[in-house]
C-alpha cells in the first residue's frame, strides 16, 4: 500500500508535484506553506488537509516532500517541529540549498528516528507537473530505494548521485552553467538587436552552430519577445551562482564567469526584477530596455 504523503511548501513546484501525486493514486493527506491561502486552496483542489504548522504535516503523513526556498526556510521547517513524532518516517526534500543543509537535515533526522533524502530538479513547472523531471539524489541508498516509488511518479529520469549534499553540489553546478549560458545567450542577441540583424534568423544560427544550448530552446524567443513569465526566477538563479561560489571558493577556485553572471542576476534583484524569469536578464544586455546601462 502506498505511503500518505505531506508537502512543506506548495509553491509553483511544490503544487504541481502534488497534483502530480494525486493524479498518480497517491494520497495526499496534507499540505502546509507560509502563505495561508495558497496552501488552503490546493487542500480544497486535493481533497486535504490545509496544516497551520509543518508539524502536523508529519503527524498525517508517512513521506514528507518539503520544497522551500533557502537555508533559512530549511532550517526554520526543520528546527520548528517538522521532526515531532516522525520516527520512520521519509523525509523528501526538493529545495535548491547549500550541501551542508542537507548533511545537516539528515543527520537531524537520523537523530528523530527518521529517513532523509535529497531529491534536487534539474527542470521546472511544466515537468513538476507532467511527473518528468529530472532528479539528482543524495543519501543512504536504502533510503533511495524506499522514496523510488513516489520519485519515479515525479521523474522522467531519478539519479542517485551519492552520500547526503552530493546531490546538492551536482545541482548547484547544473545551475551555475545554466546561469552562465543564460547571461551569454542575453548578450548575444541584445548585441545582435543593436547591430539590426533580424534575430529570428540569429536565433536558427545559433541552433546550428557551437552556440546552441538548450537555453536558446527553452528562453531564446522569450528574450527576444521580452516574455519573462517566472519558471525560474532571476532570485533563485542569483542564490544558486551563489552556492557554487562557496562551493569553489571552498575549493581555491577562481570562477569568474559564474562570478559575473551572478552580479548580473543581483543586479536584477536590486532593480526588483529577480520575480521575473531567469530570461529577464536580456532586459540588462538589450538597449533602451529597462534594467539597461
Amino acid at each position: 500500500m502506498a505511503e500518505k504523503i505531506g508537502f512543506v511548501g506548495v509553491g509553483r513546484m511544490g503544487s504541481n508535484m502534488a497534483r502530480r501525486l494525486k493524479e498518480c493514486n497517491f494520497e495526499v493527506t496534507a499540505v502546509y506553506d507560509v502563505n495561508t491561502a495558497v496552501a488552503q486552496s490546493l487542500a480544497h483542489e486535493l481533497g486535504c488537509e490545509a496544516c497551520t504548522a509543518p508539524k502536523q504535516v508529519t503527524k498525517l503523513s508517512e513521506v514528507i516532500i518539503t520544497v522551500v526556498t533557502d537555508d533559512k526556510a530549511m532550517k526554520k521547517i526543520y528546527n520548528g517541529g517538522l521532526l515531532s513524532r516522525s520516527r520512520g518516517k521519509l523525509f523528501i526534500n526538493c529545495a535548491t540549498i547549500t550541501p551542508e543543509v542537507h548533511v545537516w537535515v539528515e543527520a537531524k533526522a537520523a537523530k528523530a528516528g527518521a529517513q532523509s533524502l535529497e531529491a534536487c530538479m534539474a527542470s521546472s513547472i511544466t515537468q513538476a507537473r507532467e511527473g518528468t523531471l529530472y532528479l539528482m539524489c543524495g543519501g543512504k541508498p536504502e533510503v533511495f530505494e524506499r522514496a523510488k516509488p513516489i520519485l519515479e511518479k515525479l521523474s522522467a529520469s531519478n539519479r542517485y548521485i551519492g552520500a547526503a549534499g552530493t546531490a546538492a553540489q551536482v545541482k548547484a553546478l547544473v545551475n551555475m552553467v545554466m546561469n552562465i549560458n543564460t547571461a551569454g545567450l542575453a548578450e548575444g542577441l541584445g548585441l545582435g538587436a543593436a547591430l539590426g540583424l533580424d534575430l529570428a534568423i540569429l536565433r536558427e544560427v545559433f541552433s546550428q552552430t557551437g552556440a546552441n544550448s538548450r537555453v536558446l530552446q527553452t528562453d531564446g524567443e522569450d528574450m527576444q519577445n521580452r516574455e519573462h513569465s517566472c519558471f525560474f526566477s532571476a532570485a533563485h538563479a542569483a542564490k544558486d551562482s551563489g552556492i557554487a561560489l562557496k562551493l569553489g571558493k571552498a575549493q581555491g577556485l577562481n570562477l569568474p564567469l559564474a562570478a559575473a553572471t551572478k552580479k548580473q542576476y543581483d543586479r536584477m534583484v536590486e532593480q526588483g526584477l529577480g520575480e521575473l524569469d531567469k530570461s529577464g536578464i536580456a532586459e540588462l544586455t538589450f538597449k533602451n530596455r529597462r534594467g539597461a546601462a
